[in-house]
């Protein structure tokens, strides 16, 4: 079974700051019962994780939709619908930029 990519998205600030956004529609499963895969990923110049969305099922301590920051992995976050994820991971990139 394939997959087909659904969201897709990067850009460079001038900063040197940059990010990664792929979604992709798998087959709905146990470790994907949306019947998608996401990882969104915003780092610093010398590709240092600053900012991580994902739902790989890796962790056993935390929800399948979690964050990682420098600091650890976090699942306090909702997932509502992918758009909304979209949406919810910019937003957090513009509080990392205006820090």
């Amino acid at each position: 079974m394939g997959s087909t990519v659904i969201y897709e998205d990067s850009d460079t600030f001038d900063d040197g700051t940059r990010y990664e956004m792929i979604a992709t529609a798998i087959p709905e499963s146990d470790e994907y019962p949306d019947g998608v895969k996401y990882r969104f990923q915003y780092m610093a110049e010398n590709g240092r994780t600053l900012l991580r969305f994902d739902n790989f099922p890796d962790h056993p301590d935390v929800d399948r939709h979690h964050y990682h920051t420098p600091e650890g992995v976090y699942d306090d976050i909702e997932y509502s619908s992918l758009k909304a994820h979209v949406q919810a991971f910019y937003e957090k990139i513009d509080d990392y930029r205006t820090r």
